[in-house]
């Protein structure tokens, strides 16, 4: 191959990069034996609408110019980063017709690094292919070779195959090699029973070959045998495993020109093709999810099929030096970059043509300066119509909102009805609501309510709703019994510090009935991360503003809404653990579970002191031989790659479980390892009912664990581990150190993210200033009203009779002495001491107000 033919095309990241051999300035007197492999790094640039160089990089090796050649080149994975590299395949002839060959990786900075290099008696010639590892792999006399950069040393794989159609990972299997070999007809035939038609046919046959485990696959999964003697080329769609079943999408070209569809082995339609001898096809997905399969022909033609309702030729194009895929114009979907031949312009990137066969569309030679007014006026046009689809689309939305407002105020009525009507069957005062509460207009002058009636009304407030439980269950994890009462969302919003008592319901007088327990609230939000509580808490009260008594319904509206903005992802479910084995000395106990809670108590425009209540949420029993059949136990098992266990026994596993966050960071690998760990020696299937957490099947002390992987990006990510104990951690932490890379760094993660920590230490300073504020006009309160007149105790100074002192000088002398008491009574007051019990008291809530805000600070730090 000449030196002005040795130019390679590839594309990266968006990127077109240009390899090229080119010979160093000659120095006089110095011996011509150096080549320089060149690279350019190409970039298309929206404004100019042409290619530019955004950076270039050299490789210098001691050859001859007639004696190096490129091979090919291909982006594969590196196995000790993850990180996808582009791969040069060199080659280099030497004496004694031994040829070595070198393999090279392009980073980022633009600098090669050799990753191996193996030598041959023979050139390479046929079915060569770049794969994982590196790797390289090559058809050598009907048989398959390969050399990894584990192993530098070429190895020979136990088939016989006439070529290879394609090499590409599969799901579980890893490195496959699709390829034709003779086929081998079964042992139990007569050859001669065969029909010329069945020769034919089993001439030849489709086979699978693992690499990394030396097993063969059956072709049929790919496609019929039958098709063996026409195929050509083929790409590998998407492979999946259902129902412990590989399944295959491909497409295929024959010498027959044609393109053929598969799916499950079978063909699903075809497509013929515009030329003659297609070698390669290649898949592109638009913006619009159009699939394409651009197919090149061995005459330099190129034609893309597009798949919709069926196969059909969607373009063509003819003297095509290259065709690459890959987001060039950085629009978030794939074009196809087209590059043409030009005998007249030395330049590579003189003539191309970048499209998705939609609204992409750009081309070389092209003034677009005359294209710039029509597009402003498509510009805007096309914001005239956005702004008049708005203006409907706020007409529709105002409509929809006054048709549910007038729907809820119907539901309301037919509410108010029944409940009067209950009211008068069962011979009870029903208390008919404020028409301003109902949004209705009275017809009659009504009087304003006095503001003692909002006591009324306030008491009605707090009491409980009679249906406020959606679910009470229990569940035996280990040697801990998990009960679980689950509220409905109204009813939980409206209370603070919520926790469950049991209290058995048998008389034992030598016992108290009280049994000893520690709660937990679980959040299970919808983006299926759990986080484990001790308590629920919600926005402090709103600062106090002048609101007349027309406001306060105004008030009630949107009180609610501050409290469900913290709240509405919350938790639901309140959760006991108690010890199992002090109850089973009783072979069969019947509980009480209690429910603990501040109901918040609003009066006119401010959130007065929480009022404690005690709820009933029902009884559950507990006997020995239900435990021992198993009818409490958690149920996790294994069904289609997935965890069957129901809500209520992923929140048991998670609460008798201690949690743990690590940041797994690595500056120069991907975490792709701690996936394989995971899904691999873990045994972990996801939970059907969230699968972002999975559970660990493996076989021993580990057996139960709850794992939740989140990667925000390929070199960051947080393993959160929900284990019994300690020793669990340190074993899982220390099985996956042995996969990790050593540059990998662990951080333990105080429990919840910033941001929500930040902003409960908010909640919790100013929860403090309020506990502050109220134990000053406390104490301001206590002295007002202590203060007595004289030594009388109970004899206020506003009670002493005046009239009667002023009749005499002695009077008068009285009265003076009097009014110097009242005098030094009103100086002691201002340094007045406090009670003991009121200061121990206020000591508490301030000690317990503060010890919260260094807790959360301890974990922001």
């Amino acid at each position: 191959m000449l030196l002005g033919e040795q130019e390679q095309f590839l594309s990266y990241n968006g990127e077109v990069l240009i390899f090229q051999l080119s010979k160093p300035k000659h120095v006089e007197g110095a011996a011509d034996k150096t080549m320089n492999l060149c690279v350019r790094r190409m970039a298309f640039n929206r404004d100019t609408k042409l290619f530019v160089q955004k950076s270039s990089g050299v490789f210098s090796m001691r050859a001859s110019q007639l004696k190096t050649e490129i091979i090919c080149c291909s982006c594969t994975t590196d196995s000790r980063t993850g990180i996808i590299l582009p791969c040069v395949l060199m080659k280099k002839k030497k004496r004694n017709n031994v040829v070595k060959y070198l393999l090279l990786l392009l980073h980022s900075s633009n600098q090669f690094e050799q990753s191996f290099h193996f030598k041959l008696d023979y050139e390479l010639k046929e079915d060569i292919r770049l794969f994982t590892g590196p790797s390289v792999l090559w058809r050598h006399a009907n048989k398959l070779f390969y050399v990894s950069c584990d192993t530098c040393t070429v190895l020979s794989a136990p088939v016989q195959l006439s070529s290879v159609v394609w090499t590409g990972e599969i799901e579980a299997e890893g490195t496959v090699v699709l390829g034709i070999r003779t086929a081998c007809l079964p042992e139990s035939e007569d050859e001669d029973e065969f029909s010329t038609s069945d020769r034919a046919i089993w001439g030849s046959e489709f086979f699978g070959y693992a690499i990394e485990t030396q097993k063969l696959l059956t072709g049929t999964c790919f496609m019929p045998h039958a098709y063996s003697r026409v195929v050509s080329s083929v790409y590998v769609c998407k492979n999946e495993i259902l129902k412990k079943q590989l399944r295959i999408s491909l497409v295929a070209i024959t010498h027959k020109n044609q393109l053929i569809w598969f799916q499950g082995g079978l063909p699903k339609g075809v497509c013929e093709l515009p030329y003659e001898k297609p070698c390669s096809v290649k898949m592109a997905v638009t913006s619009s999810n159009d699939l394409l399969f651009i197919v090149s022909f061995a005459s330099g033609n190129t034609c893309v099929v597009q798949r919709r309702d069926s196969l059909q030729v969607a373009s063509k194009w003819q003297k095509v030096k290259s065709v690459l895929v890959d987001d060039f114009i950085g629009s978030g979907s794939e074009q196809l970059l087209l590059l043409f031949k030009d005998d007249s312009n030395t330049d590579m990137l003189s003539r191309f043509k970048i499209t998705d066969l939609g609204e992409i569309n750009y081309a070389s030679g092209v003034n677009y300066k005359h294209d710039v007014p029509a597009a402003e006026g498509l510009q805007e046009n096309g914001l005239l119509t956005i702004q008049a689809l708005e203006t409907r689309l706020q007409a529709g939305c105002t409509s929809v909102r006054e048709l549910q407002q007038h729907l809820g105020l119907k539901k309301r009525v037919i509410l108010a009805s029944c409940r009067a009507l209950i009211n008068l069957v069962e011979e009870r005062t029903h208390i008919l609501p404020a028409a301003k509460e109902e949004g209705l207009v009275s017809l009659w002058d009504d009087a304003e309510n006095p503001p003692h009636s909002l006591n009324k009304e306030t008491s009605l407030a707090s009491k409980v709703p009679e249906h406020f439980i959606e679910k009470l269950w229990q569940r035996v994890v280990g040697d801990s019994l998990v009960v679980g009462v689950k509220l409905t969302e109204s009813f939980y919003l409206s209370l603070n510090d919520v926790s469950l008592s049991l209290v058995m319901d048998q008389d034992f007088s030598s016992i108290s009935p009280t049994i000893k327990c520690r709660n937990k609230i679980i959040k299970l939000n919808k983006a299926f991360s759990a986080l484990a509580v001790s308590s629920c808490q919600i926005e402090p009260p709103p600062k106090k503003m002048k609101l007349d008594l027309h406001s306060k319904n105004d008030l009630k509206k949107e009180f609610p809404k501050r409290c469900s903005r913290v709240q509405l992802d919350g938790a639901k479910t309140v959760i006991a653990i108690t010890s199992l084995s002090p109850l089973l000395a009783f072979h069969r106990v019947r509980c009480i579970v209690l429910l603990h809670a501040k109901k918040q108590k609003r009066w006119n425009d401010s959130l007065q002191e929480s009022k404690k209540i005690t709820v009933l949420c029902g009884k559950i029993l507990l006997g020995l031989e239900d435990i021992s059949n198993g009818k409490y136990s958690v149920k996790m098992l294994r069904d289609n790659s997935y965890c069957t266990g129901s809500m209520e026994d992923i929140l048991a596993v998670l609460a008798v479980s201690v949690r743990f966050s690590f940041q797994i960071a690595s500056s120069d690998c991907t975490l792709t390892p701690v996936n394989s760990w995971l899904l691999g020696e873990m045994e972990c299937t996801p939970f059907k009912e969230c699968h972002d957490n999975i559970f660990c099947h493996k076989a021993g002390n580990m057996h139960g664990t709850v794992f939740n992987w989140t990667l925000k990006n390929p070199f960051e990510g947080v393993l959160t581990l929900f284990c019994r104990n300690l020793t669990v951690l340190f074993q899982c932490l220390h099985s996956l150190t042995r996969v990790l890379p050593p540059s990998c760094d662990v951080k333990l993660l105080r429990s919840g993210s910033k941001g929500v920590l930040t902003e409960h230490l908010a909640l919790a300073l100013e929860k403090e200033m309020l506990i502050l504020r109220s134990s000053f006009f406390r104490k301001e309160s206590k002295a007002e009203n202590s203060l007595t007149w004289g030594n009388e105790p109970g004899k206020k100074i506003s009670d002493a009779p005046v009239a009667p002192l002023l009749d005499s000088e002695e009077g008068v002398q009285q009265f003076r002495k009097k009014l110097q008491n009242e005098r030094e009574e009103s100086v002691l007051s201002m340094n007045q001491a406090m009670n003991g019990a009121l200061y121990q008291e206020i000591a508490l809530k301030i000690a317990e107000a503060q010890l919260s805000s260094d807790a959360i600070v301890w974990r922001l730090s």
